[in-house]
């Protein structure tokens, strides 16, 4: 017969897996890493799209192709960004490649950068950071509804709301004891699932970053 404490174990297991990311300092740098993202998103979006369309548009006279080799250029510098937020936010420690090969003179160099594929993974990885705002989007969403349902505790009656439905608010309000504790056990649960979100969403950027943003270093982390 199975003693009391080992009957316990699985639940407990469960249990610390569960919260265990609460308590993990790696869990908020994820976080913070996505929620950074979304700001950064659109700044690139923003930069690109017109950077790219006016960089084609005049691409017959010299000011366009000027313009498409400033955005080569911006490449590579937001790309090192990205490489400096990567290793202070996520568990990555990641080296530039060495791979442009520099010719002579301005043109020479300018052409070095267009033939690195390290340029080109670098867009890329600009380009998908889209998909990391917003998520970051929906992770700042996710806390924020959270921490306003868990308030119900300190400040009762209180209308929490949940957005819009065919133009028209959609609200809670908590006036008893029984929807206190509803709502601060959803409010609970919402920030527990949204620091997993954050956890796993923070691999799949790692998982990027190492693969677009530059060399792993030794000693780099991969959990």
């Amino acid at each position: 017969m199975p003693s009391l404490s080992s009957s316990h174990t699985p639940l407990v297991g469960a249990v610390r897996a569960a919260v265990s990311p609460v308590f993990a300092k790696r869990t908020y740098k994820r976080l913070a890493y996505l929620i950074v993202a979304l700001p950064l998103a659109m700044f690139y979006w923003t930069l690109f799209s017109f950077g790219m369309v006016f960089g084609a548009v005049l691409s017959i006279l010299l000011v366009g192709v000027a313009i498409l080799l400033l955005m080569v250029l911006l490449v590579r510098l937001l790309t090192a960004l990205e490489r400096r937020l990567a290793g202070a936010l996520l568990d990555v420690s990641l080296a530039q490649t060495n791979d442009v090969d520099f010719g002579d003179g301005i043109g020479g160099q300018l052409r070095g950068y267009l033939d690195a594929p390290s340029t080109w993974r670098g867009f890329g990885f600009l380009s998908l950071k889209s998909f990391l705002g917003i998520v970051g989007g929906v992770l700042v969403y996710g806390v924020a509804q959270g921490l306003s349902l868990v308030s119900a505790v300190v400040s009762r009656p209180t209308e929490i709301g949940f957005g819009e439905v065919n133009g028209e608010p959609v609200t809670w309000t908590v006036e008893t004891v029984p929807e206190t504790v509803l709502a601060t056990g959803a409010g609970l649960c919402l920030i527990v699932l949204t620091l997993h979100l954050a956890n796993g969403f923070g691999y799949v950027a790692e998982r990027m970053a190492t693969a677009l943003l530059g060399t792993p270093t030794a000693g780099s982390e991969h959990s």
